[in-house]
């Protein structure tokens, strides 16, 4: 396992995920990049609605998505992140492993920005959130 992962989080394929092949849709592998991230914000201290509030929106600027092993319908997996900062954007790595046997199911490099009353800047509440782990 890669020891950068700094937050990971379990999670079950639910039936109305997968597509008629049985396998999980492309598209759920966002929805449960996502919800890590939320997570992993929450464990932080930062709460999306509160910096919204103050003014300030992470939004998802790019992401690179990589379709590995796909995953059905009742699989437990475990989702896995670790963090960087690039300039002023924060790229969220993710990796999705099937729980069974830590197979590889999903990679992403998502990259989010920080808007501050509407325009890109830096976020100070973000990097001291992410201080322990991005190198400054």
């Amino acid at each position: 396992m890669n020891n950068k992962y700094i937050f990971e989080t379990r999670m079950e394929v639910r039936d109305y995920e997968c597509d008629i092949e049985g396998i999980v849709n492309n598209a759920n592998y966002l929805h449960y990049t996502e919800h890590t991230r939320h997570l992993f914000l929450k464990e932080c201290g930062l709460s999306f609605a509160e910096m919204h509030e103050k003014g300030v929106d992470a939004v998802v600027a790019r992401m690179n998505l990589q379709y590995k092993t796909p995953l059905r319908c009742d699989d437990e997996f475990i989702s896995r992140l670790w963090l960087e900062k690039e300039g002023i954007r924060y790229v969220f790595h993710h990796d999705i492993f099937r729980a069974s046997d830590e197979k590889l199911c999903f990679k992403a490099a998502v990259e989010l920005v920080c808007l501050i009353n509407g325009r890109l800047g830096n976020s100070e509440d973000y990097d001291k959130a992410f201080s322990k782990w991005i190198e400054k």
